[in-house]
C-alpha cells in the first residue's frame, strides 16, 4: 500500500475580508500525526478587500496564494489550485468558517488506513453539532443528494458538503469542467460512475445565512440537477 504523508489543502476565497484571517489560523493550528500540510489559497477575484489582505500574507513552502483576475467561480478556482498541489490526499476547504479544520485528523483516518479512495463529511447525520439549516436550502440538499442516490445507486446523505478528500491521484484523474459550485455534482457524479471507494463521516456545521454572507443561491440548484444528469450518461 502507498505512504500517504502529505496533505494539500485547497481554500477557494472570493470576498471573504471578515474570515480569511481567522480560517487561515485555524488551518494552520491542526496538527495531523504523522502527515505534513500545505494550504493552497486561490483568491477568485474579490472585491472587499481580501486580496488585498491575502497579497500581504507570508507566501512559503507550506503556504502558496493566487489569485484570479476576476471571478470565475469555485469550481474554477479548485481547478487552478489543483495544478500547484504536491500533496498525496487533497482537501477541500472553504473560508467561510462554516466547517471547523479541527477535524481533519478524523476525516484522514479512512484514506490514511486504506480504506477509502474518497471521503465526505456529512452534516446531515445529526451526530455532530450543527447549526439549523435555512428551510429552503435544507430542502435543496435533501432533493439533491436523492437525486444523486437515484441515478448512480448509492446511499449518500450530504452530496453538497464542502469537506471533500480525495487521494490526490483520484481527482486529478478527472478532467474538471465546472466553474462554479456546480463543481459537487460533478465530482460527485465521476468518483460514483468508476466505483471509487466513498465513506461519509459526521462533521460540525456552523451555517450562516445570506446575511451572514452566504452565496450559494437556487439557481445554483437547478444547475446542479442539470449537472447530475448530464454526467449520468456522458463523460
Amino acid at each position: 500500500m502507498q505512504t500517504l504523508s502529505k496533505v494539500s489543502i485547497l481554500m477557494p476565497v472570493y470576498n471573504e475580508v471578515g474570515t480569511i484571517h481567522e480560517i487561515i489560523a485555524r488551518v494552520n493550528a491542526v496538527e495531523i500525526p504523522g502527515v505534513t500540510k500545505e494550504l493552497i489559497i486561490v483568491d477568485d477575484g474579490s472585491k472587499d478587500g481580501t486580496r488585498d489582505l491575502l497579497q500581504k500574507m507570508p507566501v512559503t513552502d507550506t503556504q502558496k496564494i493566487y489569485f484570479h483576475a476576476h471571478n470565475m467561480g469555485k469550481g474554477a478556482a479548485l481547478r487552478t489550485g489543483l495544478h500547484y498541489t504536491t500533496g498525496d490526499i487533497i482537501l477541500i476547504q472553504d473560508a467561510d468558517l462554516e466547517y471547523d479544520p479541527a477535524e481533519y485528523p478524523e476525516l484522514l483516518k479512512p484514506i490514511l488506513s486504506g480504506h477509502a479512495d474518497v471521503v465526505y463529511g456529512s452534516r446531515m447525520t445529526g451526530a455532530k453539532v450543527r447549526r439549523d439549516f435555512n428551510f429552503l436550502h435544507f430542502v435543496g440538499n435533501k432533493f439533491l443528494t436523492l437525486l444523486t442516490n437515484i441515478l448512480y445507486n448509492t446511499i449518500l446523505t450530504d452530496m453538497e458538503t464542502c469537506y471533500k478528500v480525495f487521494r490526490a491521484d483520484v481527482i486529478k484523474s478527472f478532467q474538471i469542467k465546472s466553474n462554479r459550485f456546480n463543481f459537487e455534482p460533478e465530482i460527485t457524479a465521476k468518483v460514483l460512475k468508476r466505483r471509487y471507494k466513498l465513506y461519509e463521516l459526521p462533521i460540525s456545521y456552523y451555517g450562516r445565512d445570506f446575511s451572514e454572507g452566504k452565496k450559494i443561491t437556487w439557481r445554483d440548484g437547478f444547475s446542479a440537477v442539470w449537472t447530475l444528469i448530464k454526467y449520468r450518461f456522458v463523460d
